[in-house]
């Protein structure tokens, strides 16, 4: 009886502490399937026009981020996740603008943060 060894593949995955926002996208004008896909209401969001999406690290400020967004700006919240450092708001182009560079600008200066530049499509 021949022996075989199964190989079994391991994944290791590790998030190296960091203190940084590494997306920061503004998606101007999308498709409204998108929102659909996404879990946003189309009804409401649609009309605003840009979905902003922004990762940080430490996931837990993404509720910061999520604070300082809605203060800079008139978005909507449509996602955030303290476990996974994920934000998506929805609202006016210049809105959402306004909002990410508000978060980048108070995770760099206040929090000592490194961030990405704003990319948009």
């Amino acid at each position: 009886m021949a022996y075989t060894e199964e190989h079994k593949e391991r994944i290791i995955q590790e998030l190296v502490p960091g203190k940084q926002i590494s997306l920061a996208h503004i998606i101007a004008s999308p498709d409204r399937i998108l929102y659909e896909k996404l879990g946003l209401d189309p009804a409401v969001d649609y009309a605003q026009s840009a979905i902003g999406v922004m990762t940080i690290s430490p996931a837990e400020t993404a509720i910061i981020m999520a604070d300082v967004a809605m203060k800079a700006a008139g978005i909507t919240i449509g996602f955030v996740d303290r476990f996974s450092g994920s934000l998506i708001v929805t609202g006016t182009v210049s809105e959402v603008e306004a909002a990410t560079e508000a978060v980048l600008d108070y995770c760099e200066g206040k929090l000592g943060f490194t961030v990405c530049p704003v990319t948009k499509t």
